[in-house]
């Protein structure tokens, strides 16, 4: 006998595999299902990787457009969502590769590679954490999050981005130290105030 939780999960598999067949015949109503299941989610895998919500609205349409396109490629190897989400994130860096942001990364000055400190740092939120990641300058961002939020290995980051390894760990160290400086800051104001 299945309890209430896995009659539920029995339920959204159902459900998920039906509206999957629907959208492989091509059903605008069935596209449109998926899309309201999973657009949210995928919006923020998306905005993690861009400028500002233009971009990612774009990215999560493009990406949209490709899921419906490929559905009938999703093997049932590993998640759904899993599958999206690589087809969004592979949107934008074949967005961010089109624009040649890695000749125009903005100049930052050298950054010594400092310690991290095991000590528990300042408390912020996601999302205060996801704003300060946005204005990372773009290389930095894009290695940022697919080493932290895709887990990609530096080789893999370095094969899909077209850097070296060494390029890869050096912009992690560095979007680190960009970002341990925001958080920094933030909190010297907030006490300042306080």
């Amino acid at each position: 006998m299945l309890n209430e939780k896995q009659l539920s999960i029995f339920k959204l598999t159902n459900e998920l595999e039906d509206i999957i067949r629907g959208c492989i015949r091509g059903k605008r109503n069935e596209q449109e299902k998926l899309y309201r299941m999973f657009s949210s989610k995928m919006f923020g895998v998306c905005l993690r990787y861009c400028r500002n919500y233009e971009e990612a609205k774009d990215i999560l349409q493009d990406g949209f457009i490709k899921v419906f396109d490929k559905i009938g490629q999703y093997g049932q190897r590993g998640s759904f969502e899993g599958w999206m989400r690589r087809i969004m994130v592979n949107t934008a860096l074949e967005r961010y590769r089109k624009n040649n942001l890695t000749l125009t990364m903005e100049k930052i000055p050298d950054i010594k590679d400092e310690e991290e400190d095991e000590e528990e740092g300042p408390n912020i939120s996601m999302n205060e954490l996801l704003e300060y990641v946005q204005k990372l300058p773009e290389r930095y961002k894009m290695v940022f999050n697919l080493y932290i939020f895709e887990e990609m290995t530096h080789k893999e980051i370095g094969e899909v981005m077209g850097i070296t390894e060494g390029t890869s760990k050096s912009d992690l160290s560095r979007a680190r130290v960009i970002l341990q400086k925001q958080i920094n800051s933030r909190v010297n104001q907030i006490a300042k105030i306080g």
